[in-house]
């Protein structure tokens, strides 16, 4: 059966559970206001007091933008997995992005030295299994299709993931996939075309992941089963490695689900027509609202919607994953003074990544031309791996320039005070802000930028990979 119609309606999928967070600072409140003003975004303060209402969790229809995304450290995400996380630092923030990038473009035998953990048929490093997934949705694995909240991931190793039992003992099994209970559940064989561990151990796609003393820690098995996204919409035969024995995730998550170009991933498996894109995603602002993820919806041109492509490109090392080429930027207008070949390479889609990564040069020339127009600014110290912050605490009105990035094919993404900054509470401009760039250090794959999580936020990202490219709509989600 083909994954047709992924674009639901909006009876697609029942009402969740899912959290409208009632704040005063966001968008004309009473605690702050905010407007565009040429090429710059205004932020006034318009009390003295945070009179911020606490977060309350309202149910809302979420069909007529697919599933709903939230945040991992949500308290009102229909899995509770937020509940028992707590928000992290600046400085472990850049090291949970140091280890994604390190899985992307650093050297495996590197990443072994570091955490002494490998699969033995595929050398691939534990850290490069499922972590601190940012962004959930829940979806149905099996028949009868067993609710389970997941992470989502366009740049995976080239597999959709899952906790499955039998669990470690004294192991949390609440959150993991039961294959007894499916009648769906078919097993890949060791050597076929869809076993990707080489060697593998018996009849089956089964490898174990042990320590460099030989200790099994889990084992990894390929099957295939029903994938149900919303209500009722399956997807038969669906890949996934079964991960049993002591794994789990570190974001309370079930796993992570593939949308990579790889061709067992879901993105690739979804019917496509002339009117409709693979997928599209709309990352939500902050912990307290939800964005969307959808499949198969119609082209956002078709249906009214303001949006701008970039030419998709292929990366000869890295095949699987989404990149773009980056060809300007510019501040409040101007572009940045740099050459041509600073600015002409691969740009890097990353939902996990929460920075933007730059080559280094073309930071430096970012960093100075913004240090320069922020000058009147009381200068903060600098926060984990940001280094460029200033200290609104005090003021009144706080003015940013809009960066705006240029990609081959003409697409932009022209970002205000919510994207080029990163504040610990991001509902509060009023509070030390850091510019959320950063260059990418040359021991990652040279000449590569990264788009992070902030950059994207509140950005629909489309994905278009039957005509070759990716497209972005602005102010899709708050």
């Amino acid at each position: 059966m083909q994954l047709h119609a992924l674009a639901m309606s909006s009876s697609a999928i029942p009402c969740l559970l899912l959290c409208l967070f009632v704040l005063a600072p966001h968008l004309g409140s009473s605690y702050h206001t905010r407007y565009i003003h040429g090429g710059r975004h205004v932020v006034l303060r318009s009390s003295d007091h945070d009179s911020r209402a606490p977060p309350t969790c309202s149910p809302i229809p979420s069909g007529g933008d697919g599933l709903p995304v939230m945040h991992r450290l949500s308290p009102c995400a229909p899995s509770g997995a937020g509940l028992d996380q707590s928000e992290i630092s600046v400085g472990d923030t850049f090291y949970l992005d140091a280890l994604r990038l390190r899985s992307l473009f650093g050297s495996p035998s590197e990443d072994s030295r570091t955490t002494g953990l490998t699969i033995p048929s595929t050398a691939t490093p534990l850290v490069a299994l499922p972590g601190a997934n940012e962004y959930h949705v829940t979806v149905g694995f099996g028949s009868p299709a067993q609710k389970l909240t997941v992470g989502f991931d366009t740049a995976t190793t080239g597999a959709t993931f899952l906790q499955c039992k039998p669990c470690a003992s004294r192991a949390r099994c609440d959150k993991a996939f039961d294959p007894s209970r499916s009648s769906s559940l078919a097993h890949i064989a060791c050597g076929s075309r869809d076993c990707p561990l080489k060697p593998c151990s018996g009849h089956t796609c089964t490898a174990a992941a042990v320590t460099k003393k030989g200790t099994v820690l889990q084992n990894a098995t390929f099957v295939r089963d029903m994938l149900t996204v919303g209500s009722s919409i399956p997807l038969f035969n669906f890949r996934f490695a079964c991960l049993e024995m002591g794994a789990r995730t570190t974001d309370s998550s079930s796993g992570v689900l593939d949308l990579s170009r790889e061709r067992h991933s879901l993105a690739s498996r979804v019917y496509l027509s002339s009117d409709t894109v693979a997928f599209s995603y709309c990352l939500p602002w902050d912990p307290y609202h939800p964005g969307f993820l959808s499949f198969d919806t119609t082209r956002p041109e078709r249906a009214g919607r303001n949006v701008t492509y970039a030419k998709l490109c292929r990366n000869t090392a890295h095949p699987n994953l989404y990149f773009i080429k980056l060809i300007g930027i510019s501040i409040d207008g101007d572009d940045l003074p740099v050459p041509h070949s600073t600015l002409s390479g691969d740009a890097l889609l990353e939902v996990h990544t929460t920075f933007t990564y730059l080559m280094p040069d073309l930071y430096a020339a970012l960093r100075g031309k913004f240090g320069g127009w922020m000058k009147g600014y009381p200068v903060a110290p600098s926060s984990g791996g940001l280094d460029t912050c200033y200290d609104f605490t005090h003021l009144k009105t706080i003015e940013v320039p809009i960066i705006t990035l240029r990609f081959e094919g003409g697409a932009r993404l022209e970002l205000d005070i919510d994207r080029i900054m990163y504040f610990k509470d991001n509902r509060n401009f009023f509070s030390v802000g850091c510019l959320a760039f950063a260059p990418l250090g040359h021991n990652y794959m040279p000449g590569v930028a990264v788009i992070g999580s902030v950059v994207q936020a509140q950005t629909e990202v489309v994905y278009d990979v039957l005509g070759g490219k990716v497209g972005f709509v602005p102010n899709r989600c708050f």
